[in-house]
C-alpha cells in the first residue's frame, strides 16, 4: 500500500524539478532576444531617394532606443540638396520643429534627426533648440544621424536645454 502512494510523490516532485529547470531556462533565453538590436539598414546610396533614407532613418532609430521610455519617437527626416524646394522643405521642417522645442517634449521621449546632408540636419537643430529654455529638455533624448565633424556643434547647441545628445555615424 506504501509503495502505491510514494510512486505519485516521486512523480510529481521529479515534475516539479523538472519544471523548475524549465523556467529558469526560458527568462535567460527571452534576456538574451531582448537584448538584440534591430538590424539596421544599408545606409542609402541616392541622396534624393527619400524613402530609403526614411526607412534607414527608422532602423537606426529603433537599433538606439536605449533608455528611452516611449516607443514613438519624434523622427525628423531632413532632406538634402539645394534646389527650391528642398529648401522650402528644410524650412518647414524647422518651423515644425521649432514649434516642438518651443512647447516642450515629455521626459522620456526621444527626438531623431537624419538626411543625407549631414551638415543641413545639424545646422536644422542648432536653429531649432536655439531659444530652448535651460533644462526644458531634461530626460530627454536626441540622436542626431550623420558625420561625427557635424555632432559638436549638435551637442554645444543641446547642452544648456539638458537633453541627452546621442551620435550615430550615418554608414
Amino acid at each position: 500500500m506504501r509503495n502505491i502512494f510514494s510512486l505519485p510523490v516521486i512523480a510529481l516532485a521529479g515534475a516539479l524539478a523538472l519544471g523548475a529547470c524549465n523556467q529558469s531556462q526560458q527568462p535567460a533565453a527571452e534576456q538574451a532576444a531582448a537584448e538584440q538590436k534591430p538590424a539596421v539598414l544599408p545606409l542609402p546610396t541616392n541622396p534624393a531617394d527619400k524613402a530609403a533614407w526614411k526607412q534607414y532613418l527608422v532602423s537606426v532609430v529603433t537599433a538606439n532606443m536605449q533608455g528611452v521610455k516611449t516607443t514613438r519617437p519624434y523622427m525628423y527626416f531632413v532632406p538634402g540638396g539645394d534646389d527650391d524646394a528642398t529648401k522650402a522643405d528644410r524650412q518647414n521642417q524647422l518651423d515644425n520643429v521649432s514649434i516642438v522645442v518651443q512647447r516642450g517634449v515629455l521626459p522620456g521621449n526621444m527626438m531623431a534627426f537624419g538626411g543625407p546632408d549631414s551638415a543641413a540636419t545639424a545646422q536644422l537643430i542648432v536653429a531649432a533648440f536655439k531659444d530652448a529654455s535651460a533644462g526644458s529638455f531634461k530626460d530627454v533624448v536626441v540622436l542626431f544621424v550623420g558625420a561625427p565633424g557635424d555632432f559638436d556643434a549638435v551637442k554645444t547647441a543641446l547642452a544648456s536645454s539638458g537633453a541627452e545628445a546621442r551620435f550615430v555615424e550615418a554608414k
